[in-house]
């Protein structure tokens, strides 16, 4: 038998957590009682309402796409541009991507319809790498790259000032262009571009290479796969892993 809040977040409604908050603001009921018990457990025959709205457990996906540039990552534009909804198929287009990627920059997106594990991959409470390929104009030196782990003051898009930290490895230098591999565990919006425009670079070229233990690898761009069971299980695992080690920290 599942908890409650593992159920809910098995419909796809949310994460654990936020089905936390919905059961203690008394909006969950089972079998018509509303239940603020957070370890409550759930019965296979119990009928589970959220709002009043019965829900139920989902058919979970999970796909990896390669997104081209020039698509934003969201499902509608208030200013018409064109989104990876355009270009994905129309039986997927209900699942939610893992994270976004900004209109000029392309690479892994997860796609999926299991509201634990985006939560798991995006909160900003569990640190999760995100591996890209980034190609800037100009020479990249150790100095650069020590000031990126040590943090640069950045403004976000809300206007707020925050330091984002980055790890770096060239992988190609020479004084008109340098190839370096960027991780991150923040998730702020044009971070990396942010970071390097703060030493005097501009990005030229921005890929997403890996997200989790999951890689773009055998992707084509535009190209969506599904995921097999048994890597979905290793993500789940690695990211159990994270949680416990961030929870312990």
């Amino acid at each position: 038998m599942p908890r409650l809040n593992k159920y809910i977040a098995s419909t796809g409604l949310c994460s654990r957590r936020k089905a936390d908050e919905l059961i203690e603001a008394g909006k969950v009921g089972v079998n018509g009682k509303i239940i603020t018990e957070l370890g409550f457990y759930v019965r296979e025959k119990d009928k589970v309402t959220v709002d009043g709205i019965i829900v139920r457990p989902k058919n979970l996906e999970y796909y990896r796409f390669y997104k081209p540039a020039g698509y934003i990552t969201t499902q509608d534009d208030e200013k018409g541009r064109k989104t990876i909804y355009d270009i994905i198929p129309q039986e997927l287009k209900h699942l939610k991507p893992v994270g976004r990627l900004d209109k000029d920059s392309t690479g892994l997106l997860i796609l999926t319809n299991d509201g634990e594990l985006i939560n798991q991959m995006t909160h900003p409470s569990i640190k999760v790498p995100k591996v890209y390929m980034v190609t800037i104009n100009g020479r990249f030196t150790e100095n650069n790259a020590k000031e990126m782990i040590d943090g640069i003051e950045i403004v976000t898009d809300t206007g707020e000032t925050k330091i984002a930290y980055a790890e770096t490895m060239p992988i190609e230098v020479t004084n008109k262009e340098s190839v370096v591999q960027v991780v991150l565990y923040q998730g702020l919006n044009r971070q990396i571009r942010k970071m390097f425009a703060k030493l005097g670079f501009e990005v030229i070229i921005l890929k997403r290479i890996q997200h989790a233990i999951i890689t773009i690898e055998g992707l084509k761009k535009g190209q969506v796969k599904v995921m097999k069971p048994k890597l979905v299980k290793q993500l789940q695992a690695y990211l159990g892993k994270i949680n416990k080690e961030d929870s312990n920290a």
